[in-house]
């Protein structure tokens, strides 16, 4: 993902702002963060956490306070959201347990370290199937053997009815939210465009195909898909 540019800048303004602007939507979030805490709940105590376009931390600062052992380190290309998330992170009181990387995944040192990656709404952002492929690779790459990867991101069969039709329920449910009406049109646009929405059975085959087990659909909240996988053991 070294050249991947994102679609969505984030700068102090927006970084800032971000929690606020999906607070009413945070159900979602945490049914999502219980079945994340049910499956990763069989690693060690010390585990060690890759999480990967970790925003303003909210996946990270969830699993600290339920694993007070387990340690992180996050990965976010753009500054304003990290600033953020080491605000929260120190608030929170977890600073010991986090290391903080700023910029892509590829600059991060293949140490096979993790127990764990987190990888939430992200890898919808690369265009090209072949680079997102590559952006789990670097993943794998950074995973103990057997090492899990819960992975989200906004999928569907665009062709279809069934998503004409659950688009504009989704889109509904921004309004809910209270995101500005051009925001929502933009986000209509933005789909297919900026975001790869890909059938969830070829985000699956690409996460596979990159170095993972089958992954498992575990949710799905509407367009939002999340599976988790392990990291395939060698041969």
């Amino acid at each position: 993902m070294k050249n991947q540019q994102p679609t969505f800048v984030f700068d102090e303004k927006a970084a800032c702002a971000y929690d606020n602007r999906w607070a009413k939507l945070a159900p979602i979030r945490d049914s999502l963060d219980l079945f994340i805490r049910t499956i990763l709940s069989d690693l060690p105590t010390d585990a060690r956490i890759l999480c990967v376009g970790v925003g303003t931390g909210a996946e990270l600062i969830n699993l600290a306070q339920a694993f007070p052992q387990w340690q992180f380190t996050a990965v976010e290309p753009a500054i304003a959201m990290l600033n953020v998330c080491r605000q929260k992170v120190e608030e929170s009181g977890i600073t010991s347990r986090c290391t903080f990387h700023e910029g892509y995944l590829d600059s991060l040192p293949t140490s096979k370290e993790f127990d764990a990656a987190t990888c939430l709404v992200v890898s919808h952002f690369i265009m090209d199937k072949e680079e997102r492929r590559s952006f789990f690779n670097q993943i794998a790459l950074r995973l103990r053997p057997q090492g899990y990867l819960i992975s989200s991101d906004i999928a569907y069969d665009m062709s279809t009815l069934d998503y004409q039709s659950l688009l504009e329920v989704w889109l509904q449910m921004m309004k809910s939210a209270e995101l500005p009406e051009e925001d929502i049109e933009k986000m209509r646009a933005a789909y297919g465009r900026d975001v790869a929405v890909l059938p969830p059975q070829e985000v699956a085959s690409i996460i596979a195909s990159a170095g993972f087990d089958p992954p498992v659909l575990f949710f799905q909240n509407l367009l939002i898909h999340a599976w988790y996988s392990r990291r395939t053991l060698p041969n």
